[in-house]
């Protein structure tokens, strides 16, 4: 079983017992490289034995675990305790205790190496994201010098981008190579202790070594903090239903332990896209994430509005699909930067879900202010999506990647499969997402109500509107088929046929209101239809479709995030009972992981198995999985920011379903003051906090 611990863009992967190097995805990564790829503890040689192990907090982890027999030790003489902390660095502490009645003597040893990998190195031996039968081999293990003086290993990589490992030890024990022993004797109930602090460094002075206690003391103390101050400033909730209690609790947690903290390139507290692969700046990951999660108050969405305006493309780098106006995809440093961009754009969403979250900000706080301050790069995103978005000039945006080391697909299902006809066969680019052209549509909407208003152009809010409402007729026209009933298909293709799958992409058109009143019950029944609807919650590609497989990413899974807007969809033309449905089954599910919604879990039908499968290599915590039951918590609310009176309003039905009990909600933000909502008797009540 795996552990993750992460604090920051920092964290460990290891298996049960607290070693690194059990598999080729386990190690320290820092800064997207491994700095450290094989940690193992043995006791007389031999692996201890597991009592129980598992995180306390998001950035600690405890191992239980007892002695090996061995010639000089009988079974379960020695206990032996591992903690482990991370943050900007690792620490572990070992204690080691004789629970028998006769004084013992044993060897305790460590061995430490690393290789030094990038990300996507390691990445690529990830059965879901990578290719492990055809990865490249893996760099070799760097040599590894001990520093008598200052008693610890030095395991350094002089190749590419200079990276450095120190292993400092509290005790001296014998060394050989990168392995270091310990002879120990102890009476009775006597104890022994070791502490391990694990630096990674990147062109930064090595620590020194009597400094880092009080380095790792501190910062435990940072980390703490920083996770107290979140939680106390994030809403509270009490509920009676427990699932919704549970799962909300969790992501309160998870989004604290994906906030990565300021750095050169201005990335401030913002939410990293998800463990264990996408510890980064992701523009449309963190964009949903923040729409997602605008019931904690503005400050997640004003950092990203702000971080993702300072890395807009200015120019057109077709190397990293760059263009000016667009919003970054994906950002990466240390190695992963040389090996394969360190700024990359080519997504083609995530432009018009800046100018939406930008709206959506406004109207939860009625700041003028920042909407004037990001004019600028809302002007640039609209030119991008017009000039730039539009390959041929047919009034749609599409994709089509420049870069030879670019993705094929940049739509949010960006797996290499993803972009199918019903009858199986991959659509070839540029390709027209569909939902992508709800989203354009949407933002323009959303861009002239802030012209008007803001801004004060009416000549563009008018053109804008005028654009919004000629993209929508066109689109009807274009994305509809009468085939199965009715419905609108994933994409246009190259050659502009119709990619006549039907996916839960079509749930993104009802939340960006490009759906006439006359089609919604068609979509509704799609989305809800056996074909769609596992039971669990709505798959990614219908079972109809010959590509369809409940294991594959994007063609047959469940994806909590989907669903949540798929749900938001249909509070927005009120169709709330389907709306209420997918919140109860999504927590409900929520409750066999633990309460942590996984990135995505299989799309095989309820009928057929007693809870949700997980899709194993799944990322936990993943930013806008976790962001979905706060999302989820707000449609079944029906809260509503009134900009123009300044207040918080429930649009939900009057009478809620009695499977969501009564909660009260405390401390939500909006138009700087607090609001307070009770769920009591079926009905939603706003009140001043």
């Amino acid at each position: 079983m795996a552990i993750t611990i992460l604090e920051g863009s920092t964290f460990c992967i290891c298996d049960d017992v607290g070693d690194l190097g059990g598999w080729a995805t386990s190690g320290l990564f820092a800064e997207d490289t491994r700095f450290l790829s094989i940690l193992k503890l043995t006791i007389d040689g031999k692996r201890p034995l597991l009592l129980t192990s598992d995180k306390v907090d998001y950035f600690s982890a405890a191992f239980y675990l007892r002695n090996p027999p061995s010639d000089g030790l009988l079974p379960d003489e020695v206990s032996i305790i591992r903690e482990r902390f991370v943050g900007e660095a690792m620490q572990d502490r070992i204690v080691v205790q004789n629970q028998g009645m006769r004084a013992v003597s044993f060897e305790l040893a460590i061995e430490v190496a690393c290789d030094f990998a990038d990300i996507f190195a390691v990445k690529d031996y990830d059965f879901a994201l990578g290719d492990p039968l055809r990865a490249e081999p893996l760099p070799p293990l760097v040599g590894c010098r001990y520093d008598e003086d200052n008693n610890q290993f030095l395991l350094a990589d002089e190749t590419g981008v200079p990276a450095e490992t120190q292993v400092i030890m509290s005790r001296r024990g014998e060394v050989d190579g990168m392995r270091a022993a310990f002879r120990i004797d102890l009476e009775p109930r006597e104890r022994w202790d070791l502490r391990l602090d694990i630096v990674p460094l990147l062109d930064d002075a090595q620590v020194i070594p009597h400094a880092a206690e009080r380095r790792f003391g501190d910062e435990l103390a940072r980390v703490r903090e920083s996770l107290a101050a979140w939680q106390l400033r994030v809403p509270q909730l009490r509920a009676t239903w427990d699932d919704l209690a549970q799962a909300f609790g969790r992501s309160v947690s998870d989004l604290a332990s994906l906030r990565m903290h300021g750095g050169e390139d201005g990335v401030g507290k913002l939410p990293a896209a998800g463990m264990p692969w996408f510890m980064t700046v992701f523009g449309r990951d963190t964009i949903i994430t923040c729409l997602q999660t605008l019931l904690f108050g503005p400050e997640l969405a004003v950092t990203a509005l702000g971080t993702l305006a300072e890395l807009q493309s200015t120019v057109d780098d077709p190397v990293r699909d760059a263009e000016p106006g667009k919003i970054i995809h994906e950002v990466r440093r240390g190695k992963a930067a040389h090996s394969w961009h360190g700024n990359y754009y080519g997504t083609v969403d995530a432009t018009p879900l800046y100018l939406i979250l930008l709206s959506e900000v406004w109207r939860w706080t009625d700041d003028a202010a920042l909407a004037e301050t990001l004019k600028a790069p809302a002007l640039s995103a609209l030119d991008w999506i017009d000039k730039r978005g539009d390959l041929d000039g047919d009034g749609f945006v599409e994709y089509m990647k420049r870069s030879r080391r670019g993705l094929d697909n940049q739509s949010w299902k960006d797996s290499h499969d993803s972009q199918r006809f019903s009858d199986g066969t991959l659509a070839e680019p540029p390709i027209a997402p569909c939902e992508v052209q709800g989203y354009v549509y949407d933002a323009k909407l959303r861009t002239a109500e802030l012209a008007r208003e803001v801004w004060r152009d009416r000549e563009l809010a008018e053109r804008l509107e005028r654009e919004a409402e000629d993209l929508r007729e066109r689109f009807n026209q274009a994305f509809w088929t009468e085939e199965r009933g009715g419905h609108y298909v994933l994409a246009l293709d190259g050659q502009k046929r119709q990619v006549d799958s039907l996916c839960s992409n079509v749930g993104h058109l009802l939340w960006s209101g490009i759906v006439p009143d006359d089609r919604v019950d068609a979509v509704v029944d799609s989305l809800m239809g056996d074909s769609l609807w596992s039971g669990w919650g709505i798959r990614t590609m219908s079972t109809q479709d010959r590509g369809y497989n409940p294991l594959a990413y994007h063609n047959g899974t469940v994806w909590p995030h989907d669903n949540s807007l798929c749900a938001w969809g249909l509070a927005r033309y009120g169709r709330w009972p389907e709306a209420h449905r997918i919140i109860r089954q999504m927590l409900t599910a929520a409750r066999h992981f633990d309460y942590q919604l996984p990135e995505v879990f299989a799309g095989m039908p309820r009928t057929e198995t007693r809870f949700p499968i997980a899709y194993p290599t799944a990322a936990r915590p993943q930013a806008w999985a976790a962001g979905t039951p706060v999302l989820l918590l707000t449609l079944l609310l029906g809260l509503h920011p009134d900009r123009r009176q300044n207040t918080l309003e429930s649009l939900a039905p009057p009478e809620l379903p009695a499977w969501a009990g009564s909660l009260r909600l405390s401390s939500v933000r909006a138009f700087d003051r607090l609001w307070e909502v009770r769920l009591e008797d079926g009905r939603a009540i706003v009140s001043p906090g």
